[in-house]
């Protein structure tokens, strides 16, 4: 027995013995396993693949952010923000935040009260549909509701602090409880709408770039100086885990001090707009310009909105710096060049006109209404094509492009530089020394077979307005920069002089004699608060050549751009000018494609834009020195509000409850001839309208509604006279 008992336990033992070396044997292979696995992975991550593993750390301890600057701002030239960047909030709720009171947000009573108010805060919904709408989320799992459940799109930051005292929100001030975040958004903001859209411009991203630059008008012009200098932060690995810092501060825009005068630009939209209406016309560019600076002080490019409004006029392509052909308007630069180089002068001088003339005995060139004879002086009074070439072909008969060369000489074919996004140069084409050149330069003479830019021919027409000296179109005066810092950008020339003080003067005159001749061409223009000199222009407009402009490789095809033909009965005409004639200020250009019916001529539609502007900018104190008015002392009772829209009177009586015991009734605009309307409780807009349309110039003090007249309604005055006006809020 006992021998058998020592022989079991001995082998027990070598049992045990045998499973606890096999389980040694099993550990200790594992190590070396796991130890040649280390070695291998090290030599692998070490050595093998040693620069992939160095990029992707990296790429993690490096990691950077471009940090996107302040944009600067764009300002009109008394500091009026055109564009600017505002800073508004997306609201929004995470449904997963750690501790959000989940219980507590779907209980009946608060879900109530939470939805009454939103509907009231953020009335795009009613209460039903914010329920609705936030349901979506509570009956999904928690795993799979939003992150970043979306309330609010850009709102201000009075409506973020509203939203945190609507209920369940204001029961608790850590966000993690609510899931409550205001996520900042830059917004750039046009306060004037669609006022000067195509001259601001827009901003956006491309595919090439996904910053947030400008895409067109001043914005791209100016990006440069208005996006700033961009920042970077970099990740940085600390004890308390990793945060990124800013390594690169970033340099903010700077602000665009502008040459746009806010009341001029909404006087010239309003007018064009106006006759763009009237007419019918397919589209309408126009722009006034300061004569002693160049300062583009208003421009408007309107075209008729074939898409979605028949009939309405939206801002359109800008057609201020696209190339056509000018018709008479031309006229001008031929003239220029006769008097600067002699051969328009005696102005005495007479030439035979007639109503055609068949020069070199080809297509004749004809007048419409030009008599037999006619001195240089009153060419551009009857418009005289016959006049014009006669006049100017025999300096040019032997070396056609000369004329061309003169034009270059006076500067005519510089860029301006203006910041205008796609300025075009004007196209005089060169001619040969043949007859077929000679015959087209005969056209060129009087606006054919040309493509000007009506931005070219309203700063030539300006310098004649500037005595002779070419001074350079602007629409930026001055930076602002980060710092606060200003600088200015001097007025320059393209030429200090075109044309001699003489020349330039006895020009003038002959655009006066355009408006105020017998024979003249815009006698409609006449009046007696602003002279206006100026020319008008009438061109048929071209058929537009649709072949393509690229062969079957790509490469592009050398074609003119017109077919060689014209559409029938359909014109574009133009009148530019400047004024007052005595003491030039302004020069206007307008340009008007195919108006219909009674204004189909330059002068009652393009001139009438002109004219129509110039009395309302003498209205408005703009062409005179005179300092601010100081009303009298006599008062007469103020009227708190009215208007000569009975749709807004009524709308104000029902909106003030006042029954049938009071009424608000508009004033009488009806007055005998010389007597001053009542515009006593009128907004400005209106009382202006209203006291131009009767011919009388207006000023005014203070803001609001009119509280104050002077003279008083009924009072006879003549026409042309200023009435005062005296506002109040």
């Amino acid at each position: 027995m006992s021998n058998r008992s020592s022989n079991s336990s001995n082998t027990n033992r070598s049992s045990r013995h045998a499973i606890v070396m096999g389980r040694f044997g099993i550990i200790f292979t594992l190590v070396i396993l796991l130890f040649f696995g280390i070695v291998y992975k090290l030599i692998d991550t070490t050595v093998v693949h040693a620069e992939a593993w160095s990029a992707k750390g990296d790429s993690t301890l490096l990691r950077t952010r471009i940090i996107t600057p302040n944009r600067g701002d764009i300002l009109a030239s008394d500091g009026t923000i055109l564009a600017t960047n505002l800073s508004y909030y997306n609201i929004r709720i995470d449904f997963r935040a750690n501790s959000f009171k989940i219980v507590e947000f779907c209980n009946e009573d608060t879900m109530r009260s939470l939805c009454d108010s939103l509907a009231v805060l953020l009335p795009n919904r009613s209460s039903k549909e914010w329920r609705k709408y936030i349901a979506t989320q509570l009956d999904k799992p928690r795993s799979k509701r939003s992150r970043s459940f979306l309330m609010a799109r850009k709102v201000d930051r009075a409506t973020v602090n509203r939203f945190k005292k609507l209920p369940f929100f204001r029961a608790w001030k850590n966000s993690s409880k609510t899931g409550l975040t205001a996520e900042p958004v830059i917004v750039r903001s046009y306060p004037f709408g669609e006022m000067a859209k195509l001259s601001i411009g827009r901003v956006g991203m491309t595919e090439e770039d996904p910053r947030v630059i400008g895409r067109s008008g001043l914005e791209h012009a100016l990006d440069s100086l208005l996006y700033g200098t961009d920042g970077l932060s970099r990740l940085n690995v600390g004890t308390r885990g990793t945060r990124m810092t800013v390594e690169v501060p970033p340099v903010d825009g700077y602000n665009v001090l502008t040459t746009i005068d806010i009341t001029m630009q909404d006087i010239l939209e309003s007018e064009l707009g106006e006759i763009l209406r009237q007419s019918g016309a397919e589209w309408g560019t126009a722009m006034i310009m300061e004569v002693a600076t160049g300062d583009i002080k208003a421009m408007s490019n309107l075209e008729k909105d074939t898409v979605h409004h028949k009939g309405k006029y939206i801002e359109g392509m800008n057609r201020l710096v696209m190339g056509y052909e000018p018709g008479s308007v031309m006229k001008v630069m031929s003239m220029a060049l006769a008097l600067e180089h002699g051969y328009g002068l005696p102005v005495t001088k007479t030439y035979a006109i007639g109503s055609s003339y068949p020069y070199l005995n080809r297509n004749p060139i004809r007048d419409t209404h030009s008599p037999g004879t006619l001195p240089v002086s009153r060419f551009l009074e009857y418009s005289s094509n016959i006049g014009m070439v006669k006049m100017s072909m025999p300096q040019y008969e032997h070396n056609p492009g000369l004329f061309r060369q003169r034009l270059a000489d006076m500067g005519f074919f510089d860029l301006f530089k203006t910041g205008l996004a796609r300025e075009r140069r004007p196209k005089v084409p060169e001619v040969a020394n043949n007859v077929g050149g000679r015959l087209t330069l005969s056209r060129q003479i009087f606006g054919y077979s040309t493509q000007i830019p009506p931005i070219s021919t309203c700063a030539f027409y300006n310098a004649i307005a500037n005595d002779g000296r070419f001074v350079r179109p602007r629409l930026v005066k001055g930076i602002i920069g980060p710092d606060g810092r200003d600088s200015t950008i001097e007025v320059s020339y393209v030429r200090d002089r075109i044309l001699s003080s003489q020349n330039a003067a006895l020009l003038r005159k002959m655009m006066l004699d355009v408006v105020w001749e017998q024979g003249g061409t815009a006698k409609a223009l006449r009046n007696d608060i602003v002279k206006i000199a100026g020319k008008t222009g009438t061109c048929k407009i071209a058929l537009e050549d649709k072949r393509p402009r690229v062969d079957a490789n790509g490469d592009s095809i050398k074609l003119p751009p017109f077919k060689g033909g014209y559409l029938d009965g359909r014109y574009r005409v133009t009148f530019c000018g400047f004024f007052p004639y005595e003491n030039p200020k302004y020069t206007c250009i307008v340009v008007i494609n195919d108006p219909r019916g009674a204004l189909r001529g330059p002068a009652v539609s393009a001139g009438m834009v002109l004219k129509n502007v110039a009395l309302k900018l003498f209205a408005r104190g703009k062409l005179s020195d005179d300092p601010d008015f100081t009303p009298s002392e006599q008062k007469d009772t103020p009227t708190v509000y009215a208007s000569f829209n009975n749709d807004r009177n009524s709308t104000l009586h029902t909106s003030l409850r006042l029954g049938n015991t009071r009424k608000i009734s508009s004033p009488s605009k009806d007055t005998e001839e010389n007597q001053v309307p009542d515009v006593r409780g009128v907004s400005i807009r209106e009382a202006l309208t209203t006291l131009e349309e009767h011919g009388y110039a207006v000023k005014f003090s203070g803001v609001g509604y009119v509280e104050h007249q002077e003279p008083l309604a009924g009072a006879v005055v003549p026409r042309g006279s200023t009435v005062r006006l005296t506002l109040r809020n």
